[in-house]
């Protein structure tokens, strides 16, 4: 089993869970430097590590081509060499009788394509996208959409070579929760808007604060990697479960942002890290400053509903909700302040 993103937020914890259930697969992990494959090996000694980037299209094609199944969460849904490199390796080294079996990982910030082509933060879209019934809106979104260009190039592959190439397009929310990967436990935009909180001593709300966005606990999402591989190894080659309409978003539940800041701002009142709990509005500019390219991610919609996981796969999240979570991850936040 192939693996890029080891030493990430949801390849570590992928890994993490995979390793745990299967020790006895055979894995090897795409790394970039000796110091993470280091800790990757004191974790998991069982484990092949391969020093390299994503830029390397002839490793990476390589290793695919002798791997059962590949992993990929490394920066992939925007490395457009990676994926292309990934779908080659795979098509080359596998056969009808025995297909290679890819887990690409999307992202739901192809969904905020209307908020941004508008130039609107802040307020509420009543659209929301389905896997099942509403997939081929999926599989069509418009080509400027963020993502899409990698979306494409893997949907394409799935179609193109179904027989020897079998497909899942993974398409992940706002996660929250601690890794169990080896290096990186951290998640982005729920732990940016904690850190703002903290810096500013009030959470911070884009626009009017009404934009919703899906959200997912790590350990959930390793659990349904989980269950693709599980599939893959059975054989398990059901329509639907793999191919050109094999388009998962794992979610559990949904959060408007402006709740979520004055949320957080409670979490940090009640651990005494801030004087009061407040949320108040911040503009864009001033947000960047703060949390980069995350903060933009407060004032859009990203909604969408995770049936295709639950029907084929039975996938049943379990883990605790965003606002359980919050506690853990405010206090997470005011450490790394800290250190």
């Amino acid at each position: 089993m192939n693996h890029t993103g080891a030493t990430g937020y949801i390849g570590g914890d992928a890994l993490a869970t995979l390793h745990a259930a299967h020790p006895e697969f055979s894995y090897v992990a795409l790394i970039r430097s000796n110091e993470k494959a280091e800790q990757v090996k004191a974790r998991f000694p069982n484990v092949r590590v391969v020093l390299g980037d994503l830029d390397n299209s002839a490793l990476l094609q390589r290793e695919s081509a002798a791997a059962d199944i590949v992993l990929h969460t490394a920066d992939a849904s925007d490395h457009v060499g990676a994926a292309k490199a990934i779908a080659a390796g795979l098509v080359a080294g596998h056969t009808k009788e025995k297909p290679g079996y890819w887990l690409h990982t999307g992202g739901t910030g192809i969904l905020t394509f209307e908020d941004s082509d508008k130039g609107t933060f802040g307020n509420k879209r009543d659209k929301v996208y389905d896997d099942w019934e509403g997939v081929e809106e999926l599989l069509n979104l418009p080509d400027h959409a963020f993502h899409r260009n990698v979306d494409k190039l893997v949907l394409d592959a799935a179609a193109k070579h179904a027989d020897v190439l079998k497909v899942a397009l993974i398409c992940p929310p706002t996660i929250y929760g601690r890794g169990r990967g080896p290096c990186s436990q951290r998640g982005r935009q729920v732990y940016e808007l904690a850190k703002v909180t903290l810096q500013l001593q009030k959470g911070p709300i884009i626009g009017a604060g009404q934009a919703i966005w899906n959200n997912v606990h790590i350990h959930d999402l390793s659990d349904f990697y989980a269950l693709l591989v599980h599939a893959a190894v059975a054989g398990q080659n059901d329509d639907g479960i793999w191919g050109p309409k094999a388009y998962y978003l794992t979610e559990n539940g949904e959060h408007r942002w402006g709740d979520l800041a004055q949320s957080t701002a409670e979490a940090a009142a009640k651990l005494g890290l801030i004087p009061e709990a407040k949320a108040e509005p911040i503009d864009l500019e001033s947000a960047k400053q703060y949390a980069g390219f995350e903060s933009l991610s407060w004032g859009l919609n990203s909604r969408g509903r995770a049936l295709r996981a639950r029907k084929l796969l039975g996938w049943k999240p379990s883990y605790p909700s965003l606002l359980e979570e919050l506690p853990q991850i405010v206090q997470s936040e005011w450490q790394r302040l800290q250190e």
